[in-house]
Parts: C-alpha cells; structure tokens; sequence
C-alpha cells in the first residue's frame, strides 16, 4: 500500500509541476520583416504563444507614440494565454520615425487612413499566409491612433480581399471620419471600447457611428475613463497635443482598472464568437 501511495505521489508531484512548467513557459517573440507599401520593409514582432494556438491571429496596431511596452505586454499575456497569435507591425520605426502624437496630422508621414491603413492590410495578409496560422480570417487590433487605423483600414472596400478579416477591435479610435462618411461600413463585425471622459478622441462621434452603422458595430464606453484606459499606469496629463479637445491643447491619458478589466472580458468573449469567414 505505502508503494502505491509513493507511486501516486509521484505522478501528482510529476502532474503538478508539468502544468506549472507549462503555465510559465513564456510566448515565443520573433523579429520579422514583411513587404509594405511603397517598397518599405515592415519591421514587425511575431508573438506565438506556449499553449495550443487557436483562431483568430491578430494584428496588433500602435498607437501615436509607437509601441507601448506596458500595454503591450499585459495584452501579450492576455491573448497570448488564450492562444492568439500576434503580429505587432512598427509604422514609424520602420520608416525612421518616432513620436508623432505632436505632429498634427497632416504633417504625418504616415496617417491611420493613408500609409498606416495599408501597413495593416500586408500585415494582415502576411499573417494569414503563414504556417500554422489559422484559416478563417485574422483580426485588426488597435489602440488610439492603431484604433483609427483598424477603422480605416476595416472598411468594407474593393481592396479589402474576401476571407481576410475576421473582427476589428479599436480601442479609443477618432471616429469622426467615419461618422460623417455616409457610406463607412465595417468589413467584419467591429469592437469600438473607450472612455466616457476622453478628451483626446472623443466618444461622441463614435457614438455617432454606432448608431448609423447599427448591429455590426459594438460600441462600449466607461464613464471616467480616459485616453488609454486600459494602460497599467496612473492618469497624468499630455501638454501641446494638436488635436486636442481642451483649450490649452492638454490631454489626460492613463489606466482605469475597472474599465480594464471590464474592456478585457469583453474583448475576450468577442474573439472567442467571431466566426471563420471564407474568401
């Protein structure tokens, strides 16, 4: 008897430590390098995940400040977790660029509707012709200025191929190009979350949008929130932002736990009911 209770032991103990083994493998994280417009190539960060990859990949799209690791990370670990494959493509690095959250739009060499759009569009068909990558459509993912990106680039249009996108997440985009272009409509059904008390992008055209547009947009907003709500880091102020909707050109930026954790779920459940789509 005590022979089979060491026995047993020994294969709990075994059990145990190969799940925890398998809990704390990390994502494997590849530099890659894909063709963009323009003859430049992408430079770009492929996160596979240690678990069973499942449907859909993802395209994860940056914001006005390029990558934002603190964010980044904590969204690497949630899907990832989840068994989402990520592309994190960089616009401005990639064209030796930094910082254009003070650049006023048209002064950007690179613009969610002109460049960037199409940076998403070869990324997105970069991803899905990968190995191992699965069939049935990848996601456009995207945070402020990556979140108007996903708009643009989410479009339903000729140069959209059939079977591409699966879903459209934005998370704080501009929407007010598209509430005032009568014919937007999205390519796949979209996920537009932000804050109530945005003063950098605000909701109301977003709300805008949503209402016209009808089933295939869901739009969530958290009263308090602001501008990258969903970011691990306390709320300061931003000075000499072009475009914002203060007087003083001051915009508010930074986590709401509440909301994050809020926003997650949700993203999370829409991932999980996209279904497949088909060229």
């Amino acid at each position: 008897m005590k022979t089979i209770i060491r026995v047993l032991l020994f294969f709990l103990v075994t059990l145990v430590g190969a799940v925890t083994a398998r809990a704390q493998t990390p994502p494997k994280v590849t530099m890659v390098q894909l063709p963009g417009p323009e003859g430049v190539m992408l430079k770009a960060r492929l996160v596979t995940p240690s678990v069973p990859i499942v449907g859909p990949s993802i395209v994860a799209l940056h914001g006005c400040g390029g990558a934002y690791r603190k964010r980044d990370e904590e969204w690497i670990k949630i899907l990832t977790d989840a068994g989402h494959v990520i592309l994190f493509p960089d616009s401005f690095g990639s064209r030796g660029l930094r910082s254009q959250c003070r650049v006023p739009e048209p002064q950007r060499v690179a613009t969610s509707g002109g460049l960037r759009r199409r940076d998403a569009l070869d990324s997105a068909k970069w991803l899905a012709a990968q190995p191992g990558t699965p069939a049935g459509g990848v996601v456009l993912f995207g945070w402020s200025d990556g979140g108007s990106t996903v708009l643009a680039a989410g479009r339903a249009s000729p140069d959209v191929p059939a079977g591409l996108l699966r879903g459209l997440v934005a998370f704080y985009p501009g929407c007010r190009g598209a509430s005032i272009n009568a014919s937007w409509r999205p390519a796949a059904p979209l996920l537009i979350q932000m804050g109530e008390s945005d003063d950098w992008t605000p909701a109301a055209p977003c709300h805008a949008l949503a209402a016209r547009v009808g089933g295939a947009l869901t739009l969530v907003t958290y009263p308090g929130a602001y501008h990258d709500f969903d970011a691990p880091v306390p709320v300061r102020e931003m000075q000499s932002v072009p475009n914002s909707q203060l007087a003083d050109h001051s915009v508010h930026v930074g986590g709401n736990p509440e909301a994050a954790k809020a926003a997650i779920a949700r993203v999370q459940n829409f991932l999980a009911t996209l279904p497949a789509v088909t060229p």
